[in-house]
């Protein structure tokens, strides 16, 4: 196989690598028969930012293959061992009494018509923040649709203090980039359903009308998640009532607390739900 030089590579169309970052770093080239056997059997040792962008790779080099008459059986045995591996590795996720946190970006659809086919990164770089702040306080990552980030923790306290880290993160890259990216933060602890498919029941439609309820920047959590927390709340942290509020879909008023502290904005307008309890002081 003849050596890429740097002026060859950068010469090659981003269609001719497997594998493209967000940052625009191209990987795995694949612009002919030999480099197409190398891309398969390198497969394994590229660090791709997410499966998505994992399975996008996979596909394209299987495509290539499929256009040089290259049949890739041990690639395709190695692909279904490695995904049996981590299913077996991986630890179950938590089932009873456990706290949700879920993520949604402020004017997704205003930022992307500003920046175009760059929106992308900025995704990238927001995911990148979440999932490195929920792994950090042992949650673990459950969905992620579009914007939306979906996230499960065994400790109710250990959401909470996720959230301050994201936010805290998220408001350095806005000063450095001179770009207001706000990511609201909805927090709720219950007793969701485990399913083969992931979690099902009133916990997660609170949990998602509670992230609806906030203001980018915000964290906003319920009751039921304060009293998980009780007294152990984390040294700086301060919650602050903003009274029992109303929730699409859900039958009774909850009371809802808005997570402070040193590094985090502070002042918000009421929280964005059909309106208070009539019965709140």
């Amino acid at each position: 196989m003849s050596r890429l030089d740097a002026r060859k590579r950068a010469s090659l169309p981003k269609n001719a690598f497997a594998y493209v970052d967000s940052r625009g770093r191209r990987r795995l080239p694949i612009n002919d028969e030999a480099h197409v056997r190398n891309a398969l059997a390198r497969f394994n040792q590229v660090d791709f930012e997410n499966d998505g962008a994992r399975e996008r790779a996979r596909k394209r080099l299987l495509n290539a293959a499929k256009k040089y008459g290259i049949v890739p059986i041990g690639f395709i045995t190695g692909q279904l061992q490695s995904a049996r591996r981590q299913a077996t590795h991986a630890p179950p996720l938590p089932k009873g009494f456990v706290t949700l946190l879920m993520t949604d970006i402020e004017g997704s659809t205003i930022l992307l018509r500003r920046l175009g086919d760059r929106y992308r990164d900025l995704l990238s770089g927001v995911r990148r923040t979440l999932r490195a702040a929920v792994l950090r306080a042992g949650g673990r990552e459950i969905d992620i649709r579009a914007d939306e980030f979906f996230a499960v923790f065994k400790r109710a306290v250990d959401a909470v203090e996720a959230a301050a880290a994201i936010q805290r993160a998220l408001g350095k890259r806005t000063r450095r980039d001179d770009l207001e990216v706000r990511v609201r933060i909805g927090i709720h602890s219950g007793r969701p359903t485990l399913t083969d498919f992931g979690y099902i029941g009133l916990a997660v439609h609170t949990v998602a009308r509670v992230c609806a309820a906030a203001h980018g920047g915000q964290i906003v959590m319920s009751g039921e998640t304060t009293v998980a927390v009780g007294g152990s709340i984390p040294a700086g942290l301060r919650f602050r009532s903003l009274g029992r509020h109303r929730l699409s879909g859900l039958p009774d008023a909850e009371p809802l607390f808005q997570v402070e502290a040193d590094g985090l904005l502070a002042t918000f307008p009421p929280p964005r739900t059909g309106g208070r309890s009539p019965t709140n002081p």
